[in-house]
């Protein structure tokens, strides 16, 4: 696991997503900053993130399932919390 950012919001959603996705490889930036004056800019950081992430659950599942799977996984974050998601999800192998 590599986590280039673990505020709480972040090591949240990093607990959740090896929690539900047991993934082999995951990366997760905090991107906040390079959106102040947005839509969604929360100052105190952690409204927009970089997620890459491989996981065998991901085998045999196309982008949208994939992308799911990751918001089910991550919960009411998605609606309280983190504005945006920019996400890449493949399975072992791919890429």
């Amino acid at each position: 696991m590599n986590a280039r950012e673990t505020g709480p919001v972040a090591a949240e959603m990093l607990r959740r997503l090896n929690s539900s996705l047991e993934p082999t490889r995951i990366e997760l930036t905090d991107d906040s900053e390079q959106h102040r004056g947005h839509g969604g800019y929360n100052p105190a950081g952690e409204s927009h993130f970089s997620l890459r992430i491989e996981s065998l659950a991901f085998t045999g599942k196309n982008r949208v399932q994939r992308q799911r799977m990751i918001y089910a996984a991550l919960g009411e974050l998605m609606e309280s919390r983190v504005h945006a998601l920019s996400i890449r999800a493949s399975a072992p192998g791919e890429e």
